[in-house]
């Protein structure tokens, strides 16, 4: 994109930008006193927001009681498992120690298959010939 073009194009796109990041003042209301004849009302919503804030509050200490009880439940279950693992990997080391050693590896063992194929193909390839002889020549 030339540059000339690019300019513009990164204004406008800035122009929405720019425009959320203003912010505007709320709108100014009028301080009500104390002794309006709303104040019942604004008694009846301040008791009702100190009974929810008490809820809010036990509900919170019920919910941290129960997270700490979860989590003592799921301590003991990762324990019980760490043991259990422990366990199982003596039972494995004492396993393997106890396998007597292998005569050949895996290595060894397909090296020597390969090997005898081999000589089990040779064999067969000379017995097959007979005892005819034939010149050992490429025919032209």
């Amino acid at each position: 994109m030339r540059p000339r073009q690019l300019l513009p194009l990164l204004f406008c796109l800035s122009l929405p930008l720019a425009s959320l990041a203003e912010t505007s003042a709320p709108p100014a209301t009028d301080a009500q006193p104390a002794s309006s004849p709303e104040s019942p009302e604004v008694d009846e919503f301040a008791q009702r927001l100190n009974e929810l804030q008490k809820r809010l509050d036990d509900s919170e200490r019920q919910r941290a009681e129960l997270t700490a009880q979860l989590n003592g439940a799921g301590n003991a279950v990762v324990d019980r498992l760490r043991q259990e693992n422990q366990r199982l990997k003596s039972q494995l080391r004492d396993a393997q120690a106890q396998q007597p050693p292998r005569l050949l590896s895996d290595e060894q063992t397909w090296f020597a298959t390969g090997g005898a194929t081999a000589l089990l193909a040779f064999i067969l390839g000379a017995l097959s010939r007979g005892r005819r002889r034939q010149r050992r020549e490429w025919i032209n």
